[in-house]
């Protein structure tokens, strides 16, 4: 029964029930699965694949010859200025310039162009000249130039595929990382938006295109690769992941088979602040604007105190049909669109639904934001997501209107998942057309990577969120290897009760990594949200902020364990971390997602202070 029906049925039976969802335009879930004798199970989608590009620079060519005059890519100019504008015609004649100028240089399918900088339109059309070119792209968390102290992450990247040409947006912020480049290549062509430090990007959209683009691009096929992508580096150095354009259209036409009605001629606007060195905006968001012919709007601003401020303003003028982001993005949006109900409207005048990812939305947070929306629009909104990975794109999707968070969907038409028995969970592995082949210049790893059968080993932990009902999707059980047992052999699931115990210290807390393997109870080292720190500073009382907040945690986590149940989900002791993550330590990515084993590692100290008998200086005890 779809939702408006529930709710009509509902309705006449006196039952209160919250508003319907806004419709969906996707295909309501069909899956076949498979229980092999070994206990593996296999899962597919019944929906076949859709259309796909033959590669990205094609699509380009495709969509600049069907509306060349439409606006593509939108910049503000410096200190919030007006938006520069870049058309689809401009866009594919800037592009086909940059493939000139590498072809020119001598660059092929076995170099790389490596881009140190952040998102940009500069940075947009040099991904879309290697395309046409043939050249692959590696672009990198600019972290690794301008907050990394001994640039070793940088170093390890640029080793690893080897650049001939060297991009950032602004000469003098890398110039440092510059220094260190040249001293391993001084042979390296250094490219920048400004001319500082290096050719002006200019120089190469300025160059004739001639027929040895189109060359290029008759040898582009399915297997090619465009670009290089690194891992997080959560469990060492960062990893060199070839993307090929097969992947990429893979993404594409796994989407597209579940599409229910054709596009309706209205163009999309789309604000994205999410970087492209990771595949969520650089390959799925990035390629589904140019798929769709919207227009994409870079967001100067982040979800952290002082620049999300940026991305309010542009939500002015912005009113995305779609609306992608890190959780913490929507804590942020959500706690502005409470004070601002003119923000509210323009966010939500658009809006068809809202995805999130990389992390699981807290279930405090979806609520938030459905009050929003049933307070603006009169409905709810879908919440959507879609999982995996450098090494796999998006594998599965929610693509239905669902009642709650943590589901991470089911597999994209096209893919295969195999749920592989491991103690009490099942360990997720993918196989299909959006998986890369391996490591670049990593064999060991790439063996390692890869079961008997071919299926990448994700290393997360799933399970169906009704077994006898397939079809309502797998819920996300956390890491494999982040689950830990209790002195007691309790097993503690880090990735439910990690989210659970943010959610009940909100808007108080950031995040949390949990700790307690082979202890008696489990606890907590927490990191206090800037936002709510500063409630605290405004609220009464002579206490500083960090002792009103350790109040506030005792309180809560009293009520979270009176409610816990088991062992397993009560959280004995915590303690408020002041230290921002490492990210040259490895305990957070650019995008904000904190490595739970690299935390604890790095903090053993303090892990050790709260399981000490009496419990060290600021430990707050439940």
């Amino acid at each position: 029964m779809a939702p408006d029906d529930a709710n009509a049925t509902a309705s006449t039976l006196g039952v209160d029930l919250p508003p319907p969802f806004k419709p969906l335009a996707q295909k309501a879930p069909d899956v076949a699965v498979t229980h092999r004798k070994d206990g593996a199970i296999l899962i597919t989608s019944n929906h076949p694949p859709g259309p796909g590009p033959r590669s990205i620079a094609h699509l380009l060519a495709e969509k600049a010859a069907e509306h060349s005059e439409r606006p593509y890519l939108r910049q503000r100019l410096p200190q919030h200025g007006p938006w520069r504008e870049v058309t689809y015609g401009q866009a594919h004649a800037a592009a086909r310039s940059i493939a000139q100028w590498l072809l020119n240089l001598g660059l092929g399918p076995q170099d790389a162009v490596m881009v140190l900088s952040g998102n940009a339109i500069n940075h947009a059309l040099l991904m879309l000249g290697c395309y046409s070119a043939g050249v692959p792209i590696a672009p990198i968390s600019p972290a690794y130039s301008l907050i990394s102290t001994d640039h070793s992450k940088l170093k390890h990247c640029f080793a690893t595929v080897g650049p001939r040409v060297v991009y950032a947006e602004q000469g003098a912020p890398f110039a440092r990382a510059f220094e260190t480049l040249r001293a391993m290549n001084p042979d390296i062509v250094f490219v920048t938006g400004d001319g500082e430090g290096g050719l002006k990007l200019e120089a190469l959209t300025a160059t004739r295109a001639t027929s040895d683009v189109d060359a290029a691009m008759d040898r582009l096929s399915h297997a090619s690769v465009a670009k290089y992508l690194f891992t997080s580096g959560s469990t060492g150095l960062p990893k060199g992941v070839p993307q090929t354009h097969g992947m990429m259209a893979g993404v594409i036409s796994g989407q597209e088979g579940l599409r229910t009605e054709a596009p309706d001629g209205r163009v999309a606007q789309v604000l994205e602040w999410m970087p492209w060195s990771h595949i969520s905006a650089g390959n799925i968001s990035f390629n589904g604007v140019l798929w769709s012919g919207s227009i994409l709007h870079l967001d100067e601003g982040k979800p952290i105190p002082g620049q999300f401020e940026t991305t309010i303003k542009n939500l002015y003028e912005v009113s995305p049909r779609v609306f992608g982001s890190a959780p913490i993005a929507f804590s942020m949006l959500a706690e502005a669109m409470e004070r601002d109900p003119v923000l509210r409207k323009a966010f939500f005048a658009n809006l068809e639904f809202m995805g999130y990812g990389g992390a699981t939305l807290s279930s405090d947070l979806y609520d938030r934001m459905q009050a929003l929306a049933i307070a603006e629009t009169g409905r709810r909104i879908p919440f959507t997501t879609m999982y995996g990975a450098t090494e796999t794109q998006g594998v599965t999707v929610v693509h239905w209107a669902s009642e709650r968070v943590g589901l991470i969907g089911l597999p994209l038409p096209g893919t295969t998942l195999k749920l592989v028995p491991n103690g009490a969970k099942y360990e997720v592995r993918v196989k299909g057309p959006t998986v890369a082949s391996g490591y670049h210049g990593d064999p060991q790893k790439t063996a390692d990577a890869f079961d008997e059968e071919g299926f990448y080993k994700l290393g997360d932990a799933v399970r169906f969120l009704d077994p006898a009902a397939p079809e309502a999707g797998l819920v996300c059980d956390g890491r494999v290897t982040e689950d830990f047992k209790l002195d007691s052999g309790t097993w503690v699931s880090v990735g439910a009760l990690r989210p659970d115990l943010v959610a009940a210290f909100s808007p108080y807390v950031a995040d949390a990594v949990i700790t307690g393997q082979d202890k008696p109870f489990a606890g907590a080292l927490v990191w206090p949200s800037p936002v709510g720190l500063q409630a605290l500073a405004a609220a009464p009382g002579e206490a500083s902020p960090l002792e009103k907040l350790a109040a506030v945690i005792k309180s809560r986590l009293q009520a979270f364990n009176a409610a816990a149940g088991g062992s397993s989900r009560r959280v004995g002791r915590v303690t408020i971390l002041t230290e921002p993550p490492s990210i040259d330590a490895g305990e957070i990515t650019d995008k904000g997602y904190v490595n739970q084993r690299a935390t604890l590692d790095r903090r053993r100290a303090l892990v050790d202070a709260l399981y000490a008998n009496p419990a060290g200086d600021g430990v707050i005890e439940a």
